[in-house]
């Protein structure tokens, strides 16, 4: 064991003795505690943004996931029903986050969540965060709520069925099963309740739906929709957005976002407040779609991606590294450049885009590399 993780785990002993935690946290469980290498090169690790949206929905919808989870749904009626109607969450929601996190628990994680914890805890790049969250799951412990053996996930520390980080679960988690437990691992009312009372205590609107797939019409005016900003729905309606086969958009007074995650020749989606909620689970654009058109077909909902291409981008993180520079050197407004397509990413480049008449969908195809001179070779 290297010396910067001893000096670490015996300031984390120090600080756990300060709080009153008890000599199993103190002497038994802190002083089993290991580093973990390969956590610090999954943390390291950045991806390249090669995967395009359509390739990343078609994985997350497969066959095997819509009718594993229309039998999830059908199997586990009776707990369903009851937590859509106590906590305002459709069942099919639920069964969607579930069958993205762990394909219906069919793959939890197999790290030691303590060990996961606590080489990042000791690790400067994000030590607070990761320290509280070691210090939460000493509390479980304490409180006899969960059990050191059941303590495996994934390398960040997120656990059981739903994946829940230590913070989530000690806030939001529930007893489901009325065993005194939170075994979110191996209890279905555990894991399923305490995401259900999660989603709601964050705000979902058991009024509304996620969104849905739009039809933008020809030669659309892309000046008149800032990316990333919510307008009413009317707003839409009057730019001649419809649903799919041309209906017309519905007068229900509602904020929405137009969302082209492919760029304008992809498809498209109006978005609304639960889209925000599912976000707030994992702040992915592409995963909250995901949970979205994966709730939706577990109803029979088809939203027609098929069509659409699912190759890989022909740009890596590091084309878009290279484009945030540039734009950053254009006293666009980006922040740091880091090779991911974020919200200022987007609302900078479609500002670009029209300065500079391209179409102004905010999303980095080809055209936008060349006028910027970033080969993608």
């Amino acid at each position: 064991m290297d010396e910067a993780f001893e000096q670490c785990r015996s300031t984390l002993r120090k600080k756990a003795v300060s709080k009153g935690f008890s000599t199993l946290i103190t002497n038994d469980i802190i002083n089993t505690l290991e580093p973990l290498e390969r956590v610090i090169k999954l943390d390291r690790s950045q991806p390249e943004f090669t995967e395009s949206f359509i390739g990343y929905a078609t994985k997350r919808m497969s066959e095997y996931r819509i009718k594993t989870g229309k039998r999830m749904l059908a199997e586990h009626a009776v707990l369903l029903d009851k937590l859509a109607r106590q906590y305002g969450v459709p069942a099919r929601y639920i069964v969607a986050f579930w069958g993205l996190e762990t394909n219906y628990g069919g793959y939890k994680g197999k790290i030691k969540t303590l060990n996961a914890l606590a080489t990042l805890a000791c690790d400067p790049r994000r030590s607070q965060y990761f320290t509280q969250e070691l210090f939460n799951i000493f509390t479980l412990l304490d409180d006899g709520r969960i059990q050191p053996d059941q303590l495996l996930g994934s390398w960040a520390g997120a656990m059981g069925h739903m994946q829940f980080m230590p913070t989530t679960l000690i806030t939001y988690g529930v007893d489901g099963d009325g065993d005194g437990k939170l075994n979110v691992w191996g209890s279905l009312p555990d894991a399923l309740t305490s995401a259900a009372n999660y989603l709601n205590k964050i705000g979902w609107n058991k009024e509304e739906i996620w969104g849905r797939t739009v039809e933008l019409p020809k030669n659309f005016d892309f000046a008149q929709v800032v990316v990333g900003d919510k307008y009413p729905l009317s707003h839409f309606k009057k730019l001649g957005i419809t649903k799919t086969y041309k209906r017309p958009l519905s007068n229900y007074d509602t904020q929405a976002k137009l969302i082209l995650p492919s760029g304008h020749l992809g498809p498209a989606f109006l978005v609304y407040a639960n889209f925000s909620i599912i976000l707030k689970w994992n702040y992915s654009q592409n995963y909250a779609l995901a949970v979205g058109l994966l709730a939706d077909q577990l109803a029979g909902i088809n939203h027609g991606l098929d069509h659409y291409n699912a190759k890989p981008h022909p740009f890596t993180n590091k084309h878009l590294k290279a484009l945030q520079q540039k734009l950053l050197e254009q006293d666009y407004k980006i922040g740091k450049p880091d090779g991911i397509w974020g919200p200022k990413t987007r609302k900078a480049m479609q500002q670009y885009q029209l300065k500079n008449n391209l179409v102004a969908d905010g999303f980095p195809n080809a055209e936008v590399f060349e006028a910027l001179a970033i080969s993608l070779q």
